[in-house]
């Protein structure tokens, strides 16, 4: 990255403001040895919730609710969060930054269960956002699931698409750079998904359900 493009990012990155609540959370995040997502994609999370006008959402990955408090605050009082995450401790964290931010109890679902095996049980066709911020490993299945899980017009969102940086590094060949590789290439190819990837972050990549 050139000086001039590392400084916009940069400054990207340190341009949202964020509250007590969320500086909590983030503290939280690092107490449990969880990386939340970083100030730059919160924000853009914030406006994608809010522009999208999701009334049904689903998080892959609850960290220690970071994520979930900038997606709540965009999405309309009647919304509801489905949060997934296998660690029980993320999702007592998560609880409690949800209740600092003044949500109310009936707007949040929090499961506790390995992804691959909760994702199967949700309705088809249900849901206008899927957000995914997990084990890399396992995108490739978060993905599909997230397709079919997703209505028309619903809107996926991946974290970390990027992987460091490595992504556009076709020299780099590790496991987890070449499995956001695929990912980002069976988003692309997708006949019922248009996508974009953006630099905020890690990379944030996002594709709308189109038929």
């Amino acid at each position: 990255m050139s000086a001039d493009k590392q400084t916009s990012w940069s400054y990207t990155e340190g341009l949202p403001f964020e509250d007590e609540v969320l500086l909590r959370a983030r503290e939280r995040s690092y107490e449990l040895g969880v990386s939340p997502i970083s100030t730059g994609v919160g924000a853009a999370l914030t406006v994608l919730a809010a522009a999208s006008k999701a009334q049904t959402v689903v998080e892959v990955g609850t960290g220690a609710g970071v994520s979930g408090v900038c997606l709540l605050r965009g999405l309309g009082r009647q919304s509801v969060l489905t949060t997934i995450d296998s660690d029980v401790d993320h999702l007592r964290a998560a609880r409690e930054a949800y209740r600092e931010a003044g949500v109310a109890g009936n707007r949040t679902r929090t499961i506790s269960g390995r992804a691959a095996e909760v994702l199967p049980r949700l309705t088809d066709g249900a849901y206008d956002m899927v957000f995914i911020d997990a084990d890399k490993p396992s995108f490739p299945l978060y993905v599909a699931q997230a397709v079919r899980l997703l209505k028309r017009g619903g809107l996926l969102i991946v974290n970390d698409a990027l992987d460091h940086g490595k992504v556009s590094d076709p020299a780099i060949r590790e496991e987890t750079t070449n499995t956001m590789r695929k990912v980002g290439k069976v988003i692309r190819d997708n006949d019922a998904l248009v996508s974009s990837l953006l630099p905020t972050g890690d990379g944030l990549l996002l594709a709308v359900k189109t038929n």
